[in-house]
């Protein structure tokens, strides 16, 4: 009598260089250069994303809540995570950083601007630290039928790093409609430039803070970019917002 079949064994998940690693990053660049958002597909994985999503409830994570109508900013909540960061939120923003620091140098020599970015992350954030900019920006959002998040920048004071990652935590059509990520992007003398860019559960979208450089007939210019989330129609959406600096 034939021996049963062993049963399939699971992968171990991938640690957070790893997937960062796997992903094409001249390209990514490329996509970042030409238009000021490049998409990562599959960066978490479902389960990863539900895990992160339930998180919310929770008080111990966090540091603080925001109720977006108190504000102007919109309809919807977040919260910002407190340290130590879960950790593979910690481990991606430790590893996503140095494959953006020589981006955003270039981007800010193109620009004129005199801020250097160092190779790791731990050093930059050494630098936010002592520039009395001391709180963990990572957060995670929560919209619910008919909120959305307005046109904004995440600055949080003098020093900003030029790129932030937010990753699609639900699965649109599945758990949500609507609710699509957003970005503007104001040229000189020019109307404004719209993109709704596409993700699903999983997917993260890389994307300008506050400006990148442009190049013209006459040399490189600056343009500034905003970035939001149009209103959900029905369902909840969550999403994992990861800022390179740390807020004041």
């Amino acid at each position: 009598m034939p021996a049963p079949p062993l049963p399939a064994l699971a992968l171990p998940p991938r640690s957070a260089a790893e997937r960062v690693a796997a992903h094409d990053w001249d390209g990514v660049t490329s996509e970042l250069d030409g238009g000021g958002s490049a998409v990562l597909k599959g960066l978490l994985t479902a389960a990863e994303c539900r895990d992160i999503a339930a998180l919310y409830p929770r008080e111990e994570p966090f540091r603080s809540r925001v109720v977006m109508a108190r504000h102007g900013f919109g309809r919807g909540e977040y919260r910002y995570f407190r340290y130590p960061l879960p950790g593979l939120v910690g481990d991606l923003r430790d590893a996503l950083y140095p494959r953006l620091a020589p981006l955003a140098n270039r981007w800010n020599e193109r620009m004129g601007e005199a801020a250097r970015f160092p190779a790791r992350h731990a050093d930059f954030l050494a630098l936010c630290h002592a520039a009395g900019q001391n709180r963990p920006t990572p957060l995670l959002l929560q919209y619910r039928t008919g909120d959305h998040n307005c046109l904004h920048q995440d600055l949080y004071g003098d020093l900003v790093f030029p790129l932030q990652l937010a990753v699609l935590l639900s699965e649109p059509e599945r758990d949500f409609t609507g609710g699509e990520f957003v970005l503007t992007e104001q040229r000189p003398r020019m109307q404004s430039r719209v993109e709704v860019v596409p993700l699903r559960q999983g997917d993260a979208v890389l994307f300008a803070v506050r400006h990148r450089p442009v190049r013209g007939t006459r040399g490189d210019y600056r343009v500034s970019l905003r970035h939001g989330v149009s209103r959900v129609r029905s369902g909840l959406r969550h999403t994992l917002g990861i800022i390179f600096h740390d807020a004041a």
